[in-house]
């Protein structure tokens, strides 16, 4: 296992800030939408393009710093890798899309989509309880960019990956094969009543019908993804220990040991790292790095527009400039590192 705390080697990353200046591609983008009678899907699609012409701030607003992408721009002829991104709870498709930014300056197409049910944008109570549905997202939409996602989009399908951040990590390891048990589930809040994860999955009457928890116990895993990034996640103790010990593809797992509003890093990223097989394992845990810097950079003034704006959520733009921005250039880093030396 890459077992790695606070290391030197992550912060190094950040000196790789030439290998975003040197990137051969700008960002094209397009937005999707799958028609679903039960569960519509939306999204956007990031991909590598050699036209600059056009380009537009996207995917921000007063509190959180754009991108620049080109909409509809010619995508770069051949097959490319692929990169799903799972946002977490109440997030949406452009949480990453700095991520995005920086993986397809290097040749990747990433494509983000807004959960239903528990995105920023829908928070239906019906939807939000199918939590197994969050998986099935992932598979559909790799289904989509498979077939062109309509500016047509080649795969190479021995690399597909995915990433995802918070809840979005959880539906990362039932992709990866991890299955939820609902006894596991029920003992581990029991011994812990007030973990952040035991109230969300309570709140939202996760796995409370036998239908719904069979539903969750089911296999969700998609074995065309080859390799998992997982930045922070909620509700590992729920998943069984032999599934977790079956998982047999590549797992980066990065930990934020900073400021963590209710995460319990021991139950859950470092939890899931000593459940996970070691020789499959890369595990970062920087110092300093805390779960909403996996969010957008925030703007100069973001963090004083959500104190008076929504002051019970500024919290997730402090250190949220500078610093989150030199964070951001380790995390890309160290993704793009893991999922190129596959």
């Amino acid at each position: 296992m890459k077992y790695r705390i606070a290391t030197t080697a992550f912060a190094l990353l950040a000196s790789t800030t030439a290998l975003w200046a040197e990137a051969p591609y700008h960002t094209g983008m397009v937005a999707f939408d799958i028609a679903d009678a039960a569960r519509a899907l939306d999204g956007f699609v990031w991909y590598p393009t050699a036209q600059a012409e056009g380009a537009v701030a996207a995917h921000g607003n007063k509190v959180w710093q754009a991108v620049s992408v080109v909409p509809d721009a010619p995508l770069v002829a051949g097959a490319h890798p692929l990169v799903v991104l799972s946002h977490g709870m109440y997030g949406n498709a452009n949480n990453q899309a700095w991520l995005a930014q920086a993986l397809v300056a290097q040749g990747y197409v990433v494509a983000a989509v807004n959960h239903p049910g528990s995105s920023s944008f829908n928070k239906d109570p019906d939807q939000r309880r199918a939590l197994w549905q969050r998986s099935r997202d992932i598979s559909r939409v790799i289904d989509y960019v498979m077939g062109g996602a309509g500016i047509g989009v080649e795969v190479e399908p021995a690399r597909i990956f995915m990433a995802g951040h918070s809840l979005g990590g959880f539906t990362a390891v039932s992709l990866a094969g991890g299955q939820f048990d609902g006894a596991v589930f029920e003992a581990s809040c029991a011994q812990a009543p007030d973990d952040l994860a035991c109230g969300v999955f309570a709140d939202w009457q996760i796995a409370q019908t036998p239908e719904d928890l069979a539903q969750m116990e089911a296999d969700l895993s998609d074995p065309r993804i080859a390799a998992f990034a997982v930045f922070d996640l909620g509700g590992a103790p729920f998943f069984s220990a032999p599934s977790l010990a079956a998982i047999d593809r590549p797992m980066l797992v990065i930990g934020a040991p900073e400021d963590m509003h209710g995460m319990n890093i021991d139950r859950e990223s470092r939890g899931l790292a000593a459940r996970l097989p070691s020789a499959r394992l890369t595990y970062l845990e920087p110092a300093g790095l805390a779960h909403f810097d996996f969010l957008g950079e925030c703007t100069e003034v973001g963090l004083e527009i959500l104190k008076e704006e929504e002051p019970e959520d500024a919290f997730v733009c402090e250190k949220g400039t500078t610093e989150r921005a030199q964070d951001h250039q380790s995390i890309a880093a160290a993704v793009q590192g893991f999922f190129d030396d596959l």
